[in-house]
Parts: structure tokens; C-alpha cells; sequence
């Protein structure tokens, strides 16, 4: 049996960590830009939201809708949070080979150290890119950390989810979404999501319920556009 290194990653894994990243992310844009965005709802009010804010936005999203964000979103020069673990260290290359950026951390290892990271980028006009149910869910339950980040920058939360026409939907906890080649797609900007900087502990809540609620309703508008139902609850085996 292979023992893993001191950095937690097995002797080969070096080599795949310069070789895979770069080849998955060629693949994945060459896919996502096979893609045709037939309709954006929206986005203006998110645009107006982020100009009036100076650059400062969170941008979030279901960990199931997070395939194609990596064309759409992809020009806005995120910067995302990626656990420390050694998956985490292959989601971490990609982001970077995607033009995205990343702090390190998770709810369980880093958390609180990425999350004063990321406040602290988005107070000096950066984006910040979060996906609401992330890392291990459970599906379709917000998390608390974008209000947080929206309270404490003062920048306002950009939900966005897409749709598609045509998609391979895995068997994972997230029941992760992939557009096939040529596929239409549909993009849903919900309003965009203000916290004030006193809210209390109860606002606080109330502000992820919202923001959980805007992202399923908007998941709910791009299947509907396209007459599909896509699951987002894994298949349990028989």
C-alpha cells in the first residue's frame, strides 16, 4: 500500500497535480463554450447592485449548478474558498488554471481563517464566489458564510444559477449538473441580496433563508424554461 507524503499527497501525486488540472480545464471550456446562452434574466440588477457597491459582490450559487459558472462567471476573477484537503489541492490548481482564485479552508479544517480572508478581499472591492451549499452539503440548504461576508464587507449577495437544455446529472451527494455538448442554456440572476452591517443574529438567519429560497426558485425557472426536472437529491441504491 502507498503511504501518503507528509503534505498528504502520495508519491505520483505531484505529477498529476501539473498534468491534470490544465488538461480538465481545456476539456471543461471546450465543452461550456460549445454551450449557447439563449436567455439572461437579470443580470442588469445585479450589475446596477455591484457599481453601487464599488466592485464589492458575493457571488453564489448551488454546489449542483457550479459546471458551467466556470464560462459565465469566469471573467469576473473570483476569488473562492477550496477546502484544505488533498482534493481540495486538485480543486485549487483548477481554480487557478480557470483564472479563478482561491483561499483555503472549510467548514470542518480553516474555516473561520479563509472566511476573514475573503471579508477582508471583498472590503478592498474584490468578488468573493461561494457556492451556498458547499462543501458536502446537505443539497439545496444554504449555508451561512455569504451573509456574513455580505454583512461584514457591506457588499452585496449575487445569486446565479443556469440551466440547460441537454445535461448529464452524476449520482453524487450534489447530483452535479453537466451541459452536453451544443447545449442551450438559461441564466436566472435572482435581486440581488443587501445585508446591513447590524443585522442580528435572527436577521442573519432570515437572510439565508433567503438567499436558499432565491436559489431554489431560480433552479427552479431554468428547468421549468427548458421543460426538464433535474433531481437534486442522490439515487439511493435499490
Amino acid at each position: 500500500m502507498t503511504e501518503p507524503s507528509k503534505d498528504g499527497l502520495k508519491w505520483y501525486e505531484p505529477i498529476l497535480l501539473s498534468l491534470l488540472p490544465p488538461l480538465a480545464v481545456f476539456f471543461a471550456k471546450s465543452l461550456l463554450y460549445s454551450c449557447r446562452e439563449v436567455e439572461i434574466i437579470g443580470r442588469e440588477e445585479a450589475e446596477a447592485a455591484i457599481n453601487r457597491a464599488e466592485g464589492r459582490a458575493v457571488f453564489v450559487t448551488w454546489h449542483q449548478r457550479v459546471s458551467y459558472q466556470l464560462r459565465h462567471l469566469a471573467p469576473r476573477g473570483l476569488t473562492v474558498m477550496i477546502s484544505q484537503s488533498r482534493d481540495g489541492e486538485y480543486g485549487a490548481r483548477i481554480a487557478r488554471w480557470a483564472g479563478a482564485k482561491n483561499v483555503r479552508g472549510s467548514s470542518t479544517r480553516g474555516g473561520k481563517e479563509a472566511l476573514r480572508e475573503l471579508i477582508s478581499l471583498v472590503k478592498r472591492g474584490g468578488t468573493a464566489g461561494m457556492l451556498a451549499d458547499g462543501p458536502l452539503g446537505p443539497p439545496r440548504v444554504a449555508k451561512v458564510g455569504s451573509v456574513i461576508i455580505a454583512k461584514e464587507a457591506q457588499a452585496p449577495i449575487i445569486p446565479v444559477v443556469w440551466g440547460g437544455n441537454r445535461c448529464w446529472c452524476l449520482n453524487s451527494w450534489d447530483r452535479n449538473l453537466i451541459p452536453k455538448p451544443f447545449s442551450k442554456i438559461v441564466i436566472k440572476y435572482p435581486p440581488p441580496i443587501w445585508v446591513h452591517s447590524d443585522a442580528s443574529r435572527s436577521e442573519i438567519e432570515g437572510f439565508r433563508r433567503k438567499l436558499e429560497d432565491s436559489l431554489n426558485e431560480a433552479s427552479k425557472w431554468c428547468d421549468d424554461y427548458f421543460g426538464v426536472n433535474w433531481p437534486w437529491n442522490k439515487r439511493k441504491n435499490a
